[in-house]
């Protein structure tokens, strides 16, 4: 098995090289490229590997820009400092997806999936790279770090850090800090809620999204609900919607 790997770490590259030659002493690996220019000018010069691994975030750009300028036929296989429970989208549009640091065995079901796919014959599935730039982009996207208020005639800045909810009243929507000032903001709690980190904050229902930071207690409540005690605040409908419970859960144990 011919293997080509795109990574600009040399350690993790090293490692890489390592474990798979630990896993079948047979594997060639024809080059260890560390940028999108260099593996570009690679492939414009030799002919296909059997197997691809890719870094996705390079030096000089994201391993997808590579697929872009030259026609790229062999299976891939990412490796990716990403959560698996972000990126979902590359196991179904390539071999499989490693997370760093690599683990052994992982690497080794990731090829054993090659071999069952790609040497028995069976048709190479078409590796949709629109679907995984749309992917990268949500990873890659930049929260919001601050809003603008307005205090009278003052104009200042208030960091999303400092915010330990956002909450919604008499169609005005409020950002609550930990030092208990609150300030109207110009955005709905929709647009609020796609703005700020998702790991950060979460939305309990149709009035409150609130920062993990803020969350002092969790308390079983009525109709398979939870209430929670926020930090410096006396509110007392802080609850978390039955149908959010799930996935309050999951978010507080990701």
């Amino acid at each position: 098995m011919k293997v080509l790997i795109v990574e600009d770490e040399s350690i993790a590259a090293k490692r890489l090289t390592n474990l798979l030659l630990e896993i079948d002493p047979e594997i060639e690996i024809l080059a260890r490229l560390d940028s999108v220019k260099r593996a570009v000018a690679w492939f414009q010069e030799n002919e296909r590997p059997d197997l691809l691994f890719f870094d996705i975030q390079l030096a000089d750009g994201l391993s997808f820009e590579i697929l872009e300028q030259v026609k790229v036929n062999s299976p891939i296989v990412f490796t990716t400092a990403f959560d698996e429970y972000a990126i979902k989208a590359f196991k179904v549009n390539s071999i499989d997806y490693l997370l760093k640091p690599i683990d052994p065995s992982e690497l080794k079901n990731a090829l054993a999936k090659f071999n069952e796919r790609f040497q028995s014959n069976a048709p190479a599935e078409t590796l949709d790279l629109g679907v995984l730039q749309q992917t990268m982009q949500m990873l890659t996207k930049q929260h919001k770090e601050r809003f603008v208020v307005k205090i009278g005639e003052h104009i200042k800045t208030v960091a999303v850090a400092d915010a330990a909810y956002f909450f919604s009243q008499e169609k005005a929507t409020f950002l609550q800090t930990f030092q208990t000032n609150r300030y109207i903001i110009d955005y709905t709690m929709e647009q609020v809620e796609q703005l700020v980190d998702p790991k950060k904050f979460f939305r309990i229902n149709r009035k409150y999204l609130v920062s993990l930071a803020a969350v002092k207690d969790i308390i079983s409540y009525t109709n398979s609900r939870l209430r929670l005690v926020l930090v410096q605040t006396d509110e007392t409908d802080a609850i978390v919607s039955r149908d959010k419970v799930q996935d309050f859960r999951k978010w507080l144990d990701q």
